[in-house]
């Protein structure tokens, strides 16, 4: 017998609660050609069947081809202490201190992750993260125009085009303005950044190293905007943290980051965490949780969630974050990856992905017609100009087995040519040749 949990009563009692006459009378507001075509489901399987049909499903994936995308998201190695320390029920299961001070080890480990943040961009204050990249630049400018009172912010081109996005649907229908400072090949537009700032301006935001891999010092840029009683904002690679100028070094107001680098697996586009962190003067605007240390009456050590901006503990219109604004059990990968590597391992996976890049570039550079989209300094991350559409190499990549990077195109009108690749510290000389290889293949006009 089918679960129909709802009886022909309970259906027209309920109808008749919302006005409407009929099923079919209450998704009347649905187009047609909107609506599923059908709810005949199949008969249920056995156990046994399913998981075989899982599985012949998971094999259509391919996940043991050489790749070299990036984009935002990078396959670094996770040591296997991530996993095993992270997966203990008592992490697992009591990830969000609903109930604070009964929740010191949650509270503590939010706390060090914290710690661990505002260490690695040299700021002064940490949340316990937000949902991925794209909310923590939203949030960010949530913070500017509470702080400043103003509506209007400029974004570089090159910052990622899919956290532009996000911005642009959650402030929809909000009274505020964007101005996109076109990229200069891929580099930012220093003099346009400089020449949008004024008096208007609450915020204004970049990336480093940016969506093309350009690595820049943004320090100018944030002392003209303070003069303009603007804040910086700046995402950054926190692995490339561990060698480049943080954003404390450029006086940068906010930094945010996607956290997906520290000890998330790519996971098919999530869960991931958005890094946020601040200087102290913006720590009331800072949305989300943010635990502390304190001693109680007997001078015992414990930790608390402090400066509780959200909507359960203040009036909604004044809260800066709701009940579900952080992703915690992902704060804590990412916190258990750093404090594993240390210091000097995030150097040495920093530079070593650096190398790697710079031994897929002199390859590819060899190829006829290939050259670098720009000059300036990079990361892990660097973008190529083809003789060809870089979606159509991509394509006739994939069919001979290796995923050589993402078409800018894509995402950026005017760039088809242009081919983004990334490397990490588990790209192995091997794949860097099979690169080479399937590259020179396709750009041979070969089938």
């Amino acid at each position: 017998m089918p679960y129909i949990p709802h009886s022909p009563q309970d259906l027209a009692v309920m109808l008749e609660k919302v006005g409407a006459s009929s099923i079919e009378d209450l998704f009347a507001d649905i187009p047609q050609d909107m609506r599923p075509k059908s709810f005949a489901l199949p008969d249920g399987k056995d156990e046994m069947s399913v998981c075989a049909r899982l599985e012949e499903l998971a094999a259509k994936n391919r996940t043991d081809i050489p790749s070299f995308l990036g984009a935002g998201f990078y396959d670094h190695y996770i040591p296997k202490a991530v996993d095993a320390i992270t997966s203990r029920g008592e992490f697992f299961t009591a990830y969000t201190p609903y109930q604070a001070e009964a929740s010191q080890g949650t509270l503590q480990a939010i706390f060090e992750y914290q710690t661990a943040i505002c260490r690695l961009l040299q700021m002064d204050c940490s949340n316990a993260s937000v949902y991925d990249g794209g909310s923590a630049l939203f949030e960010a400018f949530m913070m500017a125009a509470r702080a400043t009172g103003r509506k209007r912010f400029i974004l570089d081109e090159a910052l990622h085009p899919l956290w532009r996005e996000m911005v642009a649907t959650s402030t929809r229908n909000l009274d505020v303005t964007f101005t996109v400072v076109p990229h200069a090949h891929g580099m930012p537009d220093m003099n346009a950044l400089h020449a949008a700032l004024d008096d208007s301006v609450a915020a204004v935001a970049v990336q480093n190293p940016n969506f093309f891999g350009v690595i820049a010092d943004y320090s100018e840029l944030f002392a003209a905007a303070k003069e303009k009683g603007a804040l910086g904002v700046i995402s950054v690679n926190p692995v490339m943290q561990s060698l480049l100028k943080t954003p404390g070094e450029m006086g940068a107001d906010i930094a945010i980051a996607e956290g997906q680098s520290l000890g998330q697996p790519l996971g098919f586009g999530g869960p991931y965490l958005g890094v946020m962190a601040c200087k102290k003067a913006l720590v009331r605007q800072l949305p989300g949780r943010i635990a502390g240390r304190t001693t109680d009456k007997q001078g015992r050590e414990g930790y608390v969630l402090t400066l509780q901006a959200r909507e359960q503990h203040i009036r909604r219109s004044k809260a800066t974050s709701n009940i579900c604004s952080n992703q915690a059990l992902c704060a804590l990968r990412a916190l258990v990856h750093v404090c594993l590597l240390g210091p000097e391992g995030l150097i040495r996976t920093a530079e070593t992905a650096m190398a790697k890049a710079r031994e897929a570039a002199q390859a590819l550079l060899t190829l006829p017609g290939v050259s670098m989209l720009n000059n300036a300094p990079y990361g892990y991350e660097f973008a190529l100009v083809l003789p060809i559409s870089a979606e159509e190499a991509v394509q006739k990549a994939l069919k001979r087995g290796c995923l050589i990077g993402y078409p800018a195109g894509r995402a950026y009108p005017g760039m088809e040519n242009t081919l983004l690749v990334a490397c990490t510290e588990k790209t192995t000389a091997e794949q860097i040749q099979t690169l080479s290889g399937v590259l020179a293949g396709v750009l041979g006009g070969q089938q």
